[in-house]
């Protein structure tokens, strides 16, 4: 019989389903070598590390403790440091007059003890300001270990579902590969290969060929790409890199004590609680992880984690998990100032849905969360309406900020009791260090394990000592930064969005109809009272927490009377602001008062004046009050205080109203930098073209104003 197809082609076709399969087996088992790539990088940075330590230790301290070797010898051979010593063999050692063999051991023995204890001491530091050499091999090793990571799986998924049907089918085609062998083939294997060649060739045409070429592309890509690249994904994904590099090189970057100062039998018990992250869209950190751990064990505790080690994520793991174990109802307790960007964070990291009780919808609210469960997320102030039959149980409560109920007798510690009572497990969050006031601690232990809580109230003198900690452990639960971020800094950022009032939302519609352009950019800020402003009650609690945190603050903005309305909220906290009428000796002159201000010092600056050329790295949280045209006006401001010299990681707040032009003009800017990422070369004078212009913001403002006149329609 004829065939559609000649020997060279069933050679072509049978090549390139080799070569694909080949290539998808070795992506499947390459992250085991760039493991290896990584264990090599690093243990290479701690040798370089080791060395410069070594280097400044004067050869005398071989005789410390009374060695009584020839040190002069020794220099007179080269040998002024520990570090010249470590690089000579033995052999080499013994060959110096006046060293004998017995001494060179003994001169080994000394320098491998001063090397062993730098290298127990030594943490490794990655960051985007130090790209050494080293740093560089360090951080491009779990570059390509991430892509391969994600690409392995995918190409064994491949693999699994097709290789078998491949095989099988390139049997069949093997006698067409062969003039002789073809001919005297008979008809029915010719009809096999016949079937098998078409097959073969539908796959590579298909889905099949498609993504495994895609796959074998992006490994690729991940195998050639430059620092560049390299950096700019470690600047986006710090905490995976930092994740990876715990995973594979454990204690590298800290401690490799995982128990994060629980007592040893607790600690045994947390790391054995499962935790289940299926439904989680993010990655955790090793602390983080321990963090869900410990709540899930517990049940009834209160997390005091500093400020930015991430308590939100936390919470919302720990609710993953108990979900993917079959729990129903949650409820989170929160500021109203942060309602909004509570069911942002719940929807941007877990599949959970999230119901918004709160306003004159609330009671349907509550009823649509009772029916389909998930997540309610409330305020305070709320609880009061939250009404719930005797009977009804929920999975957990989150009481953020949980400070606010310390006061045994105010009516929202009553409320958040109530509500308390319809569920077993209960997670209390808050940044404020509880040790400094131990009366206000026990009062939130007495809510959640009222015997932990009497069993220390006669201990409260003592809140730093051991004994008192041991005795809280079961309960209160905090870590500071510099325990469990070893590698800082870094550069944390949140989106905080806040819910307007209706006095904001009066003025927000009357500026959209004004068409003033800048106006509508002054949303919340230019309320007539500032005490309905959503974002000035933000910027409160960011500044207070701050200065509890031992931080100082600058708070930028593109209009000079909103930074007018900043000192006005703030009052005393605020130094002179810097705008563009300032001269530049007299801004280095602010800059240096307010390096010798004391924590909760704020500093105002026009983003454009103070945005720029400006090194302020004695402070560490950076607010800005609202969206910028440019994403490079943003980052450069935040690299004001985001740079070489900076000691503590740097925390970026972005204040944003809720369904305004703040939400339209993040849409546009990430539309824009998602296109750019695709297409565009990755260039400083590249990213500037992202940005929004007039047109679009004109835009922005006639479709808002065409919403909300939907909405007032839909309300009649």
């Amino acid at each position: 019989m004829a065939r559609s197809f000649t020997k060279n082609d069933a050679i072509r076709i049978t090549n390139e389903h080799n070569g694909l399969l080949n290539e998808l087996q070795r992506i499947s088992y390459c992250p085991d070598g760039y493991r290896t790539q990584i264990s090599k990088s690093a243990d290479a940075m701690m040798d370089a590390a080791v060395q410069e330590i070594l280097k400044g230790i004067p050869v005398e301290e071989l005789n410390r403790d009374g060695a009584g070797l020839r040190i002069k010898n020794l220099k007179d051979a080269g040998c002024t440091t520990i570090a010249d010593a470590v690089s000579r063999g033995t052999y080499e050692l013994a060959s110096i007059d006046g060293i004998s063999e017995n001494g060179a051991h003994v001169i080994k023995k000394i320098t491998q003890d001063f090397a062993d204890q730098a290298r127990k001491d030594l943490r490794v530091k990655i960051s985007s300001d130090t790209k050494t050499e080293g740093n560089t091999l360090l951080v491009s090793s779990i570059y390509r270990y991430r892509m391969c990571k994600a690409l392995s799986e995918e190409a064994s998924g491949l693999i699994y579902g097709n290789a078998g049907q491949i095989k099988y089918d390139l049997a069949d085609l093997e006698p067409s590969k062969g003039t002789f062998k073809w001919i005297f083939s008979s008809s029915q294997i010719k009809q096999k290969a016949e079937k098998a060649y078409n097959e073969l060739d539908a796959m590579l045409r298909g889905e099949y060929g498609s993504k495994a070429r895609e796959i074998c592309d992006r490994m690729q890509r991940a195998d050639r790409a430059d620092s560049v690249t390299v950096w700019e994904d470690f600047n986006k994904n710090s905490i995976s890199y930092f994740t990876i590099l715990e995973e594979v090189c454990p204690g590298l970057l800290g401690s490799s004590d995982e128990v994060y100062g629980l007592p040893e039998e607790l600690a045994k018990e947390v790391s054995e609680e499962s935790y289940d992250k299926g439904g989680l869209l993010c990655t955790l950190r090793k602390y983080q992880e321990w963090g869900v751990r410990y709540a899930l064990h517990q049940k009834r505790v209160l997390l005091g984690d500093e400020m930015g080690l991430g308590k939100t994520v936390q919470a919302i793991a720990t609710m993953v998990s108990l979900k993917n174990t079959g729990a129903t109802h949650f409820v989170v307790v929160c500021p109203a100032s942060v309602l909004t960007n509570w069911c942002r964070e719940i929807q941007k990291h877990s599949t959970l849905s999230v119901i918004k009780v709160h306003g004159q919808s609330r009671e349907e609210a509550l009823a649509e969360w009772i029916q389909a469960g998930d997540v309610a997320v409330t305020t305070y102030e709320t609880t009061a309406h939250f009404q719930l039959d005797p009977e009804f149980r929920f999975d957990m409560i989150v009481v953020d900020e949980a400070h606010y109920i310390k006061n045994p007798g105010a009516a929202r510690t009553r409320n958040v009791k109530e509500l308390c009572s319809h569920t077993d497990r209960m997670l209390f969050m808050t940044g404020t260090a509880l040790e400094n006031n131990v009366d206000e601690m026990i009062s939130l232990m007495g809510i959640l394990q009222p015997n932990v809580a009497s069993s220390v109230k006669n201990m409260a003198f003592m809140s730093n000592a051991p004994q008192f900690r041991e005795k809280v452990a079961p309960v209160y639960y905090r870590r500071k930064r510099d325990q469990v971020l070893t590698e800082l800094p870094e550069l944390i950022e949140n989106m905080e969005w806040c819910t307007m009032t209706p006095q904001e939302e009066e003025v927000y519609v009357r500026t959209l109809y004004s068409g003033n352009l800048m106006a509508v950019r002054r949303v919340s800020w230019n309320v007539e009272d500032l005490q309905y402003s959503s974002k000035a009650n933000r910027l409160k609690e960011i500044v207070a927490d701050a200065k509890e945190d031992d931080r100082k603050v600058i708070v930028f903005s593109f209009f000079l009377d909103t930074l007018k309305a900043v000192t006005e909220v703030l009052k005393d906290v605020c130094v002179e602001p810097i705008n563009g009428s300032v001269p530049p000796a007299r801004r280095q002159e602010i800059i240096d008062e307010f390096d010798k201000a004391p924590a909760g010092t704020v500093l105002p600056a026009q983003i454009q004046s103070g945005g720029t050329g400006l090194n302020i790295q004695s402070a560490s949280v950076v607010v800005i009050c609202e969206p910028q045209y440019k994403p490079s006006t943003e980052n450069q401001a935040i690299s004001r205080a985001y740079r070489m010299g900076q000691a503590r990681n740097v925390l970026v707040y972005r204040l944003l109203s809720d369904e305004t032009v703040d939400e339209r003009i993040l849409e546009i800017l990430d539309r824009k930098q998602k296109e750019f990422d695709a297409f565009a070369d990755k260039s400083v004078a590249g990213e500037e073209s992202i940005a929004v212009d007039e047109k679009e913001l004109g835009d922005i403002i006639g479709a808002e104003i065409e919403r909300i006149k939907a909405e007032k329609k839909g309300e009649t």
